[in-house]
């Protein structure tokens, strides 16, 4: 009975044999640390190009504030040059953090990777922290400019401050808006992945069900073949 052994073993393996191979490729990939900067590169890249226009221009309009401080009427012009330089190397510095820990390989948690890599939870915060402080410094400007008496510093301080109000505004609606299509995301990569763990459920019940047949079905078998062998027996 070599043949039915050998099928009664098949059908006995461990139930990790009934997994998706997706699954099993996901689990392969999460044992390697270097691969896990690089998932979701979708979001990365989005993440780094949002960054790296930030920096661009945080730079150019804080350069262009301080080029243009020529008195002692633009101060308003160096302060707020001075915050929107700080600003851009806040957002620089980061991702040159980033990009060094992840070549010194340094950090083996995936909860920390997730937090620092591009595309992590750190940059939609720096974002909306720095739209928030965009924000706060064209709300400045315009209270300053409706308190001011100077007319032609007033009108400059009163555009920039709507820009850079525009600006830090457009930076939290669009924090707020990636994190909703992150959230939504998530969650239907958790109804897929229930869905298969449903599947594989249903897999392992069907082959312990084959294994109960072909076990009863053995069992009849032997007890007819002894059955044969008693009547073969008696006629001799």
């Amino acid at each position: 009975m070599p043949e039915m052994q050998t099928f009664y073993h098949t059908m006995h393996r461990p139930p990790s044999f009934y997994l998706d191979p997706i699954l099993m490729q996901r689990r392969v990939l999460e044992d390697q640390v270097e691969l896990w900067w690089f998932r979701d590169p979708r979001r990365s890249l989005l993440c780094y190009c949002a960054s790296v226009a930030l920096i661009l221009g945080l730079g150019l309009g804080g350069v262009g504030l301080l080029s243009t401080t020529t008195s002692l009427s633009g101060e308003w012009r160096l302060g707020v040059g001075t915050t929107l330089c700080l600003l851009a190397l806040a957002v620089l510095l980061k991702q040159l953090f980033s990009s060094a820990i992840q070549d010194m390989n340094c950090v083996h948690s995936w909860r920390r990777i997730d937090q620092l890599k591009s595309g992590g939870r750190a940059d939609p915060a720096l974002i909306l922290a720095v739209g928030l402080a965009v924000t706060l410094c064209g709300t400045v400007l315009l209270c300053v400019a409706t308190i001011g008496s100077r007319s032609h510093d007033s009108r400059e301080m009163l555009v920039s401050g709507l820009v850079l109000m525009a600006a830090g505004a457009g930076m939290a609606l669009a924090v707020v808006g990636y994190s909703v299509l992150v959230y939504l995301k998530r969650r239907k990569e958790q109804r897929i992945r229930r869905r298969r763990m449903r599947l594989i459920t249903a897999r392992r019940r069907l082959g312990s069900q084959a294994v109960r047949v072909f076990s009863v079905s053995g069992g009849q078998m032997s007890q007819a073949r002894r059955e044969t062998s008693s009547s073969r027996t008696s006629l001799i």
